[in-house]
């Protein structure tokens, strides 16, 4: 496996509220830990914690400069309030195919979606270089 997933929390008064992560990477023997809201936002350590503080001291930097110039500042995860309703639009014949499972499951074609939704395969986390 090529990356390995470490989630830093902090409970601290000081540290913002944006979501952290933090992988180790074969490829350049460090950790590298990314911000989930503010994607462009990477630094590199030795350790993930020290990656981490890092990023965080960075973040803050980049939040007060956005609000210096005006810019508008993306609102933490914690922060955005979620109804729980996703509307998606998809082709007849996927439409066609997810009423079918579910009809053969008895359920609501939306009870199934919730469900395979649910059941999904992660994909290991976030990218530290969305580039590549």
């Amino acid at each position: 496996m090529a990356f390995e997933v470490a989630v830093a929390s902090a409970i601290n008064a000081d540290v913002n509220r944006y979501t952290y992560r933090a992988e180790w990477c074969n490829v350049h023997e460090e950790y590298i830990a990314g911000c989930v809201e503010m994607p462009y936002m990477v630094r590199r350590a030795k350790t993930a914690p020290e990656a981490i503080a890092a990023l965080v001291e960075a973040v803050d930097e980049n939040v007060e400069g956005m609000q210096l110039t005006g810019e508008q500042v993306p609102p933490s995860l914690c922060e955005r309030n979620f109804s729980g309703k996703i509307v998606v639009r998809t082709s007849r014949e996927l439409h066609a195919r997810l009423a079918l499972e579910a009809e053969e499951q008895r359920i609501s074609m939306n009870q199934w979606i919730v469900q395979k939704l649910a059941t999904r395969q992660l994909d290991g986390g976030f990218r530290a270089f969305p580039f590549d």
